[in-house]
């Protein structure tokens, strides 16, 4: 008799809720979580505590906004937690409602709910349209807008995702409320794997450097360790490391993979440079765009200089 096949084994993936955010909508376009659980929390630091502590076999979390750039939150989260790796990244466009309870007009808001991000990202909307309101931060875009069936809310109307028409009985008072039509929020889907995803010619490689003093030189130092190998930073943003003041941490991105030659010869560099440096992973960039640089920075010019050195110090006669 055949033995019955085993039953796929459950894995569980964090993110931040609840559900209907658009940290879920960055989830929904993973792959391998699909039709496993899903676990909402409430913040970056519950998302990553559920990775580090096997609850969770990945958390994801929004990294980076075209508006508002990098998510100190996470940022510092990262710097900070060990045996965490970035294993891919997804990008969602990000535009907002104006939802009310049933029966609410324009011309009744006084004070609308929102989460501080989504809150910048349509303020412009918001004071032309209603110049009078006032501002309640929410935990979360989708919480902004079931906050207004709370008892004592204090709220008229709440900034909140699309799909919140799917989830609750709201009026719409405005749709595409967003300031800027084009912002996106980048997500990245952290584990505590080691392994790292095989290059693909189209990928980032995301690291946390310190430097090492505050002295005249350091920062350019530390870029110098890139522009040297022909390896692009898309991103570089400073955050406090919160010992002492004017010592900061820096939160870069780098176009290339670990196992190109040039970025490989880059961390080598930075290593030796500073105190601390934080791999945080190579992964495929989202929108798949092939990383371009100079035919000078080949991994093969790379190889030829190490074979060089290598054959003048085991006394290999010259060609």
């Amino acid at each position: 008799m055949t033995e019955p096949a085993a039953p796929r084994q459950t894995e569980t993936y964090s993110y931040l809720g609840p559900a209907g955010t658009f940290t879920e909508a960055a989830l929904k376009q993973v792959p391998e979580a699909a039709g496993h659980d899903w676990r909402p929390v409430n913040n970056v630091g519950e998302a990553l505590a559920d990775v580090t502590s096997g609850r969770s076999i990945a958390a994801m979390i929004a990294i980076e906004n075209s508006i508002e750039g990098g998510v100190s939150a996470t940022q510092d989260a990262l710097a900070t937690v060990p045996g965490l790796r970035i294993v891919s990244e997804v990008l969602v466009p990000v535009n907002f409602l104006l939802v009310a309870r049933p029966g609410t007009a324009l011309a009744d808001v006084r004070v609308v709910n929102a989460h501080p991000v989504a809150y910048a990202q349509s303020r412009g909307w918001l004071e032309r349209h209603l110049p009078d309101h006032g501002h309640l931060p929410a935990t979360s875009n989708v919480q902004a807008a079931t906050s207004l069936f709370e008892p004592g809310s204090n709220a008229d109307a709440a900034v909140a995702p699309p799909g919140i028409v799917d989830r609750l009985e709201v009026d719409v008072l405005a749709e595409d409320i967003g300031d800027n039509p084009n912002a996106v929020t980048r997500f990245v889907l952290v584990s505590r794997s080691r392994a790292i995803p095989p290059r693909t010619g189209a990928d980032k490689t995301s690291l946390i450097v310190e430097l090492p003093d505050d002295e005249p030189g350091s920062l350019l130092a530390m870029l110098e360790q890139f522009s040297t190998r022909g390896v692009n930073m898309s991103l570089l943003e400073s955050r406090p490391i919160g010992d002492e003041l004017g010592r900061y941490r820096f939160v870069v991105d780098l176009d290339g993979h670990v196992e190109d030659e040039r970025v490989a010869d880059a961390l080598l560099g930075l290593r030796r440079f500073s105190p601390n440096v934080i791999f945080l992973g190579s992964y495929p960039r989202a929108d798949r765009r092939e990383v371009e640089y100079h035919s000078k920075y080949d991994d093969e010019i790379f190889i030829e200089a190490r074979d060089w050195l290598r054959g003048i110090l085991s006394g290999e006669p010259d060609v």
